[in-house]
């Protein structure tokens, strides 16, 4: 590979199939331009989480390469201060590709190599050093992209989940704990199929949104288990060719010092290769918590529903105005947004599934569409999360008068009557009381099944919720 200027605006590039135009201000090569001409699909590129993954992955296999005598100190160096460039967002201009490419991610690796061989060049060219870095047997040396995208994607993968989701859950769990706190002794009705129930608290029903996602997080933090095993070392498919003797040790080390995470060579590194089993077990636990706040949004939106012509019992917070032609409305916007969050999440649960299904032999072919889905489930749900504890969780209110008004006119308050008269002459009760437009007491005692006074020491919600 040489570079030749031939113009102000382009330079001259060469690779094995021959030359190329690149835009002269950028430090990609002859592989990334045909990947841009080649792959006009879509508008996602490929995240920069994986890219710095990649870099870090780069940056650590020059210095194990330079440990392990393969390339020399000045080569390390130059690599080793490129890779801390990019890590610093100071050359993100020069990763253009979009995730829509070869499955394995060629493309994207080949556009770190190159940027990193030509931003190393040009310092070497600049300080009077004479080195010259090569994209392939410099810097993707002792590697091959088979092996170094997906150590790539469960270092991102593990970083997004580890520094933002998991924290963006556990502070709504906690948020939802404090709620239920605050609405501890506030005594409701239930509803089982939508309808009228034997009585809880508030804070009761709130608790149980709190463990759906503390239990959902619970499965998210096992699930990142299996990510910490790298397949670094296992260059084409798996056997290591081409890396010299205790490589994958040893860059794995430098990983796990560069990071601070405990990252293990795999144990089986065909296994980690040829499948994603470890970066769908993960997705499907996002998954798993897109499903609770599914339901816990769907939960506050009906019981907020109204304000007087519903529900009623929940007070959403008034973030903004609710209807461009109905003045003083507010609705559940976070509760909508968290929703919409959550049907996404399943619809990239089911490519990441149907991918994760369609690896073929030593490889599977899908991975750049794994890592953006993973990656982009991660990310709006950190967002959702932590925007739904603010801007709804925090503010919620109990309204205490139609919170009453229900558990008061609940008929399946008679149920507390089951054991000291019997169901059947409950159920009685229950409709005559519906029918005639009673209370559940006046038609206890229009039955003469029980005394005033039993009705009312039996009939007692505090005492059916369980507290």
């Amino acid at each position: 590979m040489y570079l030749k200027i031939t113009h102000m605006n382009y330079r001259e590039e060469h690779d094995s199939m021959g030359m190329i135009r690149v835009p002269a201000e950028k430090y990609w090569g002859a592989q990334t331009q045909r990947a841009i001409e080649n792959f006009r699909i879509g508008t996602e590129k490929m995240p920069f989480e994986v890219i710095y993954a990649l870099v870090m992955v780069k940056k650590a296999s020059a210095k194990a390469n330079f440990e392990l005598e393969q390339i020399t100190a000045p080569k390390f160096q130059l690599i080793a201060e490129v890779c801390d460039e990019i890590l610093a967002g100071m050359l993100d201009a020069h990763f253009p590709l979009l995730v829509w490419q070869t499955g394995s991610g060629t493309q994207t690796n080949m556009n770190v190599n190159e940027v990193i061989a030509n931003r190393a060049n040009a310092l070497a060219i600049e300080r009077g050093i004479e080195v010259s870095i090569h994209p392939n047997d410099d810097v993707n040396r002792s590697q091959s992209t088979n092996d170094t995208f997906p150590t790539a994607m469960r270092i991102a993968t593990y970083s997004v989940v580890s520094d933002s989701l998991i924290p963006a859950l556990d502070n709504l769990v906690a948020e939802l704990l404090r709620k239920a706190q605050e609405f501890h002794d506030i005594v409701k009705t239930g509803r089982t199929h939508l309808m009228d129930a034997t009585p809880l608290t508030l804070g009761q029903e709130i608790s149980a949104w709190a463990s759906q996602v503390d239990h959902g997080l619970l499965s998210l933090r096992n699930a990142r288990v299996h990510l910490l095993e790298l397949p670094l070392g296992g260059t084409a498919v798996g056997s290591g060719l081409n890396a010299p003797d205790g490589y994958d040790c040893t860059v794995v080390d430098i990983l796990e010092e560069m990071t601070g995470v405990p990252f293990v060579p795999a144990a089986n590194k065909f296994e980690a290769m040829a499948s994603h089993d470890a970066l769908v077990d993960v997705h499907g636990a996002i998954k798993r918590v897109a499903v609770s706040l599914m339901k816990i949004a769907n939960d506050i939106r009906l019981l907020g529903s109204g304000p007087r012509c519903g529900i009623g019992e929940l007070i959403f917070p008034a973030n903004e105005p609710g209807s461009s032609i109905m003045p003083g409305k507010v609705n559940p916007t976070q509760a909508e947004a968290l929703a919409m969050v959550c049907a996404q999440i399943m619809g990239n649960d089911t490519a990441v599934t149907i991918a994760g299904a369609n690896g073929h032999l030593q490889l599977n072919a899908n991975m750049p569409v794994i890592i953006r889905n993973l990656i982009h489930s991660a990310t709006l749900m950190t967002e959702a999360a932590n925007s739904f504890a603010e801007k709804t969780v925090k503010g919620l209110k109990a309204s205490h008068e139609q919170i009453s008004k229900h558990l008061n006119n609940s008929l399946m308050l008679v149920t507390a009557l089951n054991t000291h008269i019997g169901y059947e002459k409950a159920a009685e009760i229950s409709k005559l009381a519906y029918e005639q437009h009673l209370t559940l007491k006046q038609a206890a005692l229009k039955l003469k099944y029980l005394s005033a006074e039993d009705f009312d020491r039996i009939v007692d919600p505090n005492k059916m919720t369980g507290l």
